[in-house]
């Protein structure tokens, strides 16, 4: 690292030498912190980020490695970009609910309402007549009008939580009857076995790992029996000698049927023809249907469960239901994702591949004007999130020498790609349009840092 030296007299009018001590023209805190910028940026991000930047500001300073009055300049540079570690990043993984980037980005009507429901609000409160009102009262009206084959609907945090009301609430010390090949593991290690387990029900399986009938069900059915469960592997395929029934073979059993679609999907999807929704599920007989709602529904992160007014009476009192509920940030977010304009998800699912050709070969073109060494491709994206295994969705996506991965993931605007074949392939289906600009600028900057890099 590049030293300073300071020039010409110290503060005591001495040269500098043996004697002299350069840091003693660091500047106080309090005197840094007075600077316009830091100011600023103390009503934004919070004092604590502030002093942090340029408590790290002086000790380079007194490290030599920068000179003491450009202290303030230092510490400006060294501000975080929000209050919140968390950073936004473009996702050009070609994996549309990407967990490790937070699933489901929220549409511009959501993140709207999450902001102005970040002050007070009327969450339990009517204002018309000034009593106590239920909570969520909106959002689950605008979630029965999304499926109105269900005739309640109750809301908790995530959709393993959903699952864990409803055993809790209608099995403990009873059983659960489940098909054998439905026993998953939902993701980081977390089994669908142990989470039911944990609720004090008792599993009870059937049928075999590849096929499962309704009479192995029956079979299973008696005095001890809470429901049936119907789980949607979500992640993975068993193909060829398979077989297991439908809800509606269930329903004629006497007990409840429970099924859990995972992915959030509330009606059919034609380009998913084989990923269960909550309408069809409902209609068939389902008594209960348990999903997520930052998948393919594009909303919060929040756990669904629609159906049978009974039961969601019995989910919605029990003492759990409490500890499960959902803050008023995600109440609004998730209202103005089922009643606004299409998610983000939904464009991405829904993009046009020739559209998608067409962007890429255009930023393909102008980045290579700038002399990077870039090309359009085809490209196949997946779903994710635990949905749709084995559907592909055709599309674009830009060309790269493999080093630009790193550098693209810590720009200053974090993209992640993929690296493919020795390339890094940023693919553009789950990336805005809108965001191509900032794209574009990201790949030049990554450009940049590994020319100087090389020299």
């Amino acid at each position: 690292m590049e030293q300073w030296a300071a020039p010409g007299p110290g503060v005591d009018g001495a040269p500098h030498g043996a004697g002299a001590d350069p840091r003693r023209r660091i500047p106080r805190t309090d005197a840094v912190l007075r600077d316009p910028r830091l100011l600023n940026a103390a009503h934004r991000l919070g004092p604590g980020p502030v002093k942090s930047a340029v408590h790290r500001a002086q000790q380079r300073a007194r490290e030599g490695a920068v000179p003491p009055d450009a202290v303030a300049d230092t510490a400006v540079a060294l501000l975080p970009p929000s209050a919140s570690g968390l950073r936004p990043v473009i996702n050009a993984t070609g994996v549309v609910l990407h967990t490790n980037l937070g699933r489901a980005p929220l549409s511009a009507a959501a993140r709207r309402a999450v902001q102005d429901a970040a002050g007070p609000t009327d969450v339990e409160l009517d204002l018309r007549t000034g009593v106590r009102a239920r909570r969520g009262r909106t959002a689950l009206a605008a979630l029965r009008a999304a499926v109105p084959a269900a005739a309640a609907a109750h809301l908790v945090n995530n959709g393993a939580a959903a699952l864990v009301l409803a055993a809790t609430a209608l099995a403990a010390g009873r059983e659960i009857v489940i098909g054998r090949g439905e026993l998953v593991e939902i993701g980081d290690g977390f089994r669908l076995p142990d989470l039911l387990v944990s609720t004090g029900a008792r599993l009870r399986e059937v049928g075999t790992t590849n096929r499962t009938t309704a009479a192995d069900y029956a079979d299973a059915i008696g005095p001890a029996t809470a429901f049936v469960l119907k789980v949607h592997p979500s992640n993975f395929r068993i193909t060829g000698f398979t077989h297991a029934p439908g809800v509606g073979d269930l329903t004629a059993l006497g007990v409840p049927v429970v099924v859990d679609i995972g992915s959030g999907l509330l009606a059919p999807h034609p380009l998913l023809p084989d990923e269960p929704d909550a309408r069809t599920q409902l209609t068939a007989g389902a008594a209960l249907v348990t999903a997520s709602g930052d998948k393919l529904l594009g909303g919060p992160q929040c756990g669904l469960l629609l159906g049978r007014e009974d039961l969601i009476g019995t989910l919605s009192r029990h003492p759990l239901a409490r500890a499960l509920r959902v803050d008023k940030l995600t109440l609004a977010a998730l209202e103005a994702t089922l009643t606004g304009p299409a998610t983000p998800t939904g464009e991405a699912l829904d993009a046009d591949p020739a559209h998608l050709r067409h962007r890429a070969e255009r930023l393909a073109a102008r980045l290579a004007a700038d002399g990077i060494d870039v090309r359009a491709v085809a490209s196949s994206a997946t779903v994710g999130g635990g949905g749709a295994p084995g559907v592909t969705l055709a599309g674009a996506a830009l060309s790269l020498p493999e080093r630009y991965a790193a550098a693209l993931r810590t720009g200053s605007v974090p993209v992640v790609g993929r690296l493919e074949a020795g390339r890094c392939l940023l693919d553009l289906r789950a990336v805005p349009a809108a965001d191509d600009e900032r794209l574009a600028g990201a790949v030049r900057s990554a450009g940049a840092v590994r020319s100087a890099g090389e020299r």
